[in-house]
């Protein structure tokens, strides 16, 4: 079992931390609001102040943060306690721009950088089952065997890499998929309610059929239900769509799904609906 320092604890980094520890890994925590990190030291974490003091001694360092930016400003603020060879699994999502810079400030502190985000929001998060997206040495990738193996299902290695980013490139390609589609099935629902019927309707029309799907279940019995308990916030999306569009940009694609969700992101946001879960774009549809 590996010595884990995982910094961030959000949605996403406290469950990634209670199954580590379910499975026996020695964890430090650090969070830069330290209250939504002690929670975790009831389940056997140690808490950190600084994510200094929480690198320290490390095999593994997890960052689960919000965007790149932090994740570099955090690590630099552990430059003195971090050694060469140590594992970096950054885990965010951060976009290429971001990616090219983190695997430059993990060559000038020797750091062995490993592109890692993962696919997957609360649920699997808590459960175990999140699908890790992996690029990095293969001389360390037995290390991170029973590390990934107690966060996610699958971990898919894509490079030996981690700094060309593939990785981070799939995950922005699969959390495209996910943000239009929560997109289309609130705008849906949106629709048949300003046409003066009943939403549930369109349940009834896709259920069973070649355009239902256990996603679109989750996402519709959410927004009839008025339930936008956060699983993926709707900020968090909003930030993910402006990554895809500057990636797809490098690679002159158009990505106008994504640019479209990205707009009633931004109008959910005005509305007050930042903190909750995407679906909450619903609302996007209507005056605010």
């Amino acid at each position: 079992m590996s010595d884990v320092a995982l910094l961030g604890t959000g949605i996403m980094g406290a469950a990634m931390a209670r199954n580590l520890l379910k499975n026996g890994h020695r964890v430090t925590v650090w969070n830069r609001t330290r209250s939504r990190a002690e929670p975790l030291a009831a389940d056997g974490a140690t808490v950190a102040g600084t994510p200094a003091e929480a690198v320290e001694g490390a095999e593994v360092v997890i960052t689960m943060l919000s965007d790149g930016q932090t994740v570099l400003s955090v690590l630099t603020e552990a430059t003195g306690a971090l050694r060469p060879g140590q594992i970096w699994a950054q885990m965010s999502t951060v976009g290429v721009v971001s990616l090219r810079l983190l695997a430059d400030f993990a060559a000038e502190q020797r750091l062995t950088f490993v592109d890692a985000p993962v696919q997957g929001t609360k649920q699997p998060a808590e459960q175990g089952t999140l699908v890790i997206l992996a690029a990095g040495p293969e001389d360390v990738r037995a290390a991170l065997e029973p590390v990934f193996g107690a966060v996610g299902q699958k971990t898919l290695w894509l490079d030996a890499d981690g700094a060309a980013g593939a990785a981070t490139r799939l995950k922005l390609a699969a959390v495209s998929f996910g943000i239009s589609m929560t997109s289309i099935v609130a705008e849906s629902l949106a629709l048949a309610r300003g046409l003066g019927l009943d939403p549930a309707l369109f349940g009834e029309v896709v259920t069973g059929g070649p355009m239902d799907s256990p996603y679109l279940q989750a996402k519709m019995k959410a927004i009839l239900a008025g339930d936008f308990g956060t699983s993926f916030a709707v900020r968090n999306a909003e930030k993910d769509t402006r990554l895809i569009h500057e990636a797809a940009e490098s690679g002159m694609v158009r990505v106008d799904m994504n640019d479209a969700a990205g707009q009633r992101f931004r109008r959910a946001l005005e509305q007050g609906h930042g903190d909750e879960d995407m679906a909450a774009t619903y609302h996007a549809s209507f005056p605010g």
